[in-house]
């Protein structure tokens, strides 16, 4: 089988995509679901969320809310909000988090099918635990359910693949052109543009180079989509006496980028209290594993690998650990997440879990360092910690070596829009 295959996606109709696109399930709650989406029938989050159509208060897990996905999906496709495409066809999804600035960068990822089989035979490689406690087994299991129901991989995984050459310069010349989609996300800013490649040599090109020179794939964002839609395939392969391996629920829908044109930022840490220490006290023991500054009042950023900023009482650290604490030879001794939890969180606070630890929680970098400062400064917390973003270099590694990064390690923006075009596993 292909690494890559193309398909017959839905896709809106080009006046109502912006409407229609929304950002993805798992960055929004039910709430602010509901509140996105008023006055807008078109939104994906009705389908993706179908609990904002249900009274206020209903249950995102309860059958009520599965029968109005299918319901909602349908009413979609009937009303022509969705449109099938007539032939099989590779796509191109391009996002920028700055799109109307001069230098502004942009990431082109080719939107196509995953072989199920590869996540199970590790050429679709992770880097992240999809089951530690009831709460992950059900994310999996709601998004299981999801693609059952519906028969479609409604939202894609977000996949990373070594850069090559021919591939960049494909994509290069078929984005120099007017794409179909093409709009500013008003919730964020974010840019997006997206173009149907229905050129078939130019297909099987694609389908070649990645089936002869992509090793392997990452996957960047979406690791409980990936396991579902692996479940899922592996389920109807499993009830299909007739089964050959061509059928289209043995693929999932991905956005594959080049690992180059990435933006992996950082993901922060909040602790609640000092466990039991006074503040003089908690600054020597961190002081026995990192050469501490105190920079002021002022919000400071880690500037390279192995430093990290401190806040606590209204003052920032640089956090620069000790030669000798870390092993840049390990590709998880090297991550910063991993020289704090060890040197930080487990010896000095007691945090021994971060899955399960209710004194810690984690802030995404794209709130900004500010963020943690007022998390501190409201008295919610007692001390935060900003992380050096990791790479894609250490990423890949850790996957290649059969590792399992710690929690909260990567925060990929932008996100991938939900609604461009949807994958039937029919």
């Amino acid at each position: 089988m292909s690494i890559i295959k193309p398909f017959k996606g839905f896709r809106p109709p080009i006046d109502i995509v912006e409407k229609l696109a929304s950002r993805p399930y798992d960055v929004l709650n039910s709430e602010e679901a509901r509140v996105e989406c008023e006055g807008n029938p078109y939104s994906l989050l009705h389908v993706t969320k179908a609990e904002i159509d249900l009274p206020k208060g209903t249950d995102e897990h309860s059958p009520e809310v599965y029968l109005q996905v299918v319901k909602n999906y349908n009413l979609f496709k009937d009303l022509g909000w969705l449109v099938k495409d007539e032939e099989e066809k590779l796509y191109i999804y391009a996002q920028s988090m700055n799109p109307t600035a001069a230098d502004a960068k942009w990431q082109y990822g080719i939107v196509a099918c995953a072989y199920s089989e590869d996540y199970v035979n590790k050429v679709i490689k992770k880097h992240e635990l999809t089951r530690k406690d009831k709460e992950e087994d059900r994310m999996k299991h709601d998004r299981m359910k999801h693609v059952r129901i519906t028969n479609a991989n409604v939202e894609p995984v977000f996949f990373a693949y070594p850069a090559i050459a021919r591939i960049d310069e494909i994509v290069a010349g078929i984005t120099s052109k007017k794409p179909i989609y093409d709009f500013i996300a008003k919730e964020d800013g974010f840019g997006h543009r997206f173009w149907v490649i229905d050129d078939k040599a130019t297909i099987a090109e694609l389908v070649d180079i990645f089936d002869k020179q992509v090793p392997a794939m990452y996957i960047a964002d979406g690791h409980h989509r990936s396991a579902a839609a692996a479940l899922v395939g592996q389920e109807k392969k499993e009830q299909n006496p007739k089964h050959t391996g061509k059928e289209e629920y043995n693929y999932f829908m991905t956005v594959i980028f080049p690992d180059n044109q990435l933006n992996v930022i950082d993901y922060n840490r909040v602790v609640k209290d000092l466990n039991g220490l006074t503040k003089e006290q908690f600054i020597a023991a961190v002081g026995e594993s990192y050469d501490l500054q105190d920079m002021g009042t002022e919000i400071y950023k880690p500037a390279k690998l192995h430093e990290h900023s401190m806040y606590l009482d209204g003052h920032w650290y640089k956090m620069t650990a000790k030669p000798g604490t870390y092993n840049d030879n390990d590709p998880i001794g090297v991550l910063d997440v991993t020289i704090l939890s060890n040197l930080v969180l487990d010896k000095v606070l007691g945090i021994k879990d971060l899955r399960t630890d209710k004194r810690i929680d984690f802030v995404g970098g794209i709130r900004g360092l500010g963020e943690l400062k007022r998390r501190v400064d409201n008295g919610e917390m007692k001390v935060a910690f900003a992380l050096y973003p990791v790479s894609m270099k250490q990423i890949i590694d850790i996957a290649d070596t059969g590792n399992i990064m710690p929690p909260k390690t990567t925060w990929f923006e932008p996100k991938l829009r939900s609604g461009l075009v949807i994958h039937e596993l029919c």
